[in-house]
């Protein structure tokens, strides 16, 4: 039985910034918004395009849906922390947040990892795709990863729900994230924090592995195209998933696959806020600004929104004469 003494913590956020904190609500108020709108614009433009509806789009949707709930969760207490001197969060608020955060960032290096899968089998067994990638397999394929992300860190949740705080509640950070949250603990919490580190380095290391063997054939197969268009087409489906991983991964290994998870936290907050705030609001962009399928899709949706309109102006204009 959880014997804690804490029913809140406060979240400091970033002091530091205090004298500039109206800008820099502003500023991450706009990166929000811009997450919402460009996440949303790929669950919106998938959904209405018929000729987006390939695996590849369906995992991506799942990626925005996925983006959309991570920031949702954390951004909304990191804009409070800018205009109000005391921000805080209830214990269970707290340690709920921490079970999906942990969990949203396992079921998004699984997707990543199916992407890079699908990928692999495009173009690397162009003639058997549509026979593996069936409609039935992509929907397994991302219920699997939603399921096992929600799965994966359910006991290390458990052990930290467990834990006693018997008096600071004053969390170096802006979101519940488990080293901070670990150093107030008043039990010795060496073998949760090594559980911790295992966990992150197990599932970074198998997605991460997975994804690198998928690329080794990916790269042989394109050097392999006799034309070098051949080449960069196929190559360009694979830069923006390529670009999203890098930052992933190296995120991760700064934030979490270290010992002693709760050193450096001023350090760990920076690199958390670009994890958290900045690449969410990139990753829409990385993923649409140079796919010429997508852009199809949107001014075909544009001249779908526009003939109605046209029309209903025109035969405005002549009842009106």
């Amino acid at each position: 039985m959880n014997i804690s003494a804490v029913t809140e913590f406060v979240l400091l956020g970033f002091p530091s910034l205090y004298n500039i904190r109206m800008l820099c609500f502003l500023v991450v108020l706009v990166m929000y918004g811009l997450s919402i709108l460009g996440n949303g614009f790929i669950l919106t433009i998938v959904m209405i395009d018929q000729k987006l509806q390939k695996p590849m789009y369906g995992f991506l949707c799942n990626l925005a849906f996925l983006e959309i709930c991570y920031i949702s969760i954390i951004i909304p207490k990191l804009l409070e922390t800018f205009i109000n001197t005391r921000t805080t969060i209830c214990y269970l608020c707290c340690m709920t947040q921490i079970f999906f955060i942990f969990s949203f960032a396992v079921i998004q290096l699984l997707l990543l990892t199916i992407m890079a899968f699908d990928r692999y089998i495009a173009i690397c067994k162009p003639l058997r795709y549509t026979v593996i990638m069936t409609k039935n397999v992509c929907i397994r394929l991302a219920i699997g990863c939603w399921l096992v992300g929600f799965l994966y860190n359910f006991f290390e949740a458990v052990l930290v729900w467990s834990l006693p705080f018997c008096g600071n509640n004053v969390l170096d950070h802006y979101f519940c994230d488990i080293g901070p949250v670990l150093s107030l603990s008043c039990a010795d919490t060496q073998f949760l924090e090594f559980m911790c580190m295992l966990s992150a380095i197990s599932i970074v290391v198998i997605t991460l592995s997975l994804i690198v063997v998928s690329y080794v054939y990916i790269i042989s197969t394109i050097l392999r195209i006799p034309s070098a268009s051949g080449r960069k087409k196929a190559f360009s489906t694979c830069t923006s998933h390529l670009t999203v991983v890098s930052i992933l991964y190296g995120a991760i290994a700064f934030m979490y696959i270290r010992p002693n998870v709760h050193s450096s936290f001023h350090f760990s907050k920076a690199v958390a806020f670009l994890n958290t705030v900045l690449a969410p609001m990139l990753n829409p962009f990385i993923y649409t600004i140079r796919n010429e399928e997508v852009k199809q899709a949107f001014w075909r949706a544009v001249h779908k929104t526009g003939e109605p309109l046209k029309k209903k102006i025109f035969l405005g204009r002549k009842s009106a004469k």
